[in-house]
């Protein structure tokens, strides 16, 4: 089972947010870790043929990133990625290629008028998607 909410430390949302905002015409991606609460942020550069409304994380840096967190005894707490022209839920490849479901999926949406959106989802096996409410502390 998984939680149905989360709470994020607002430096690692804010970290996530920036990262998007670095690369507004294409979805940016990578992994959160997580040890103890202790959350990490590990971008992995997008490989999609088309950037702007896919992600495919290249795979020798997504080793390294899986390897660094093993070493770093982390978890795997998210995956990541953005939206530049689309809303923050997940799409219908985005769910078709979620490889990893015990974890949690975050989208931002940079297609919100001034306003970044950031959503956490869960994407499960029988291709039903379930909402995650985020919640934002100071730590």
């Amino acid at each position: 089972m998984y939680q149905k909410e989360v709470e994020l430390p607002r430096k690692l949302v804010n970290e996530l947010l920036h990262k998007a905002q670095l690369s507004p015409q294409h979805e940016v991606c990578g992994f959160v870790g997580i040890n103890n609460q202790e959350f990490s942020c590990y971008g992995v550069e997008n490989i999609a043929e088309d950037p702007t409304t896919q992600f495919l994380m290249e795979p020798t840096q997504q080793l390294a990133v899986i390897k660094n967190m093993r070493e770093k005894n982390q978890e795997i707490f998210a995956i990541y990625h953005s939206h530049p022209t689309a809303p923050a839920v997940p799409s219908a490849r985005d769910i078709e290629h979620s490889a990893y479901p015990d974890v949690y999926y975050l989208i931002i949406s940079l297609n919100t008028k001034g306003v970044l959106e950031m959503r956490c989802f869960k994407l499960l096996h029988d291709e039903n998607i379930a909402e995650i409410i985020l919640q934002m502390k100071e730590r």
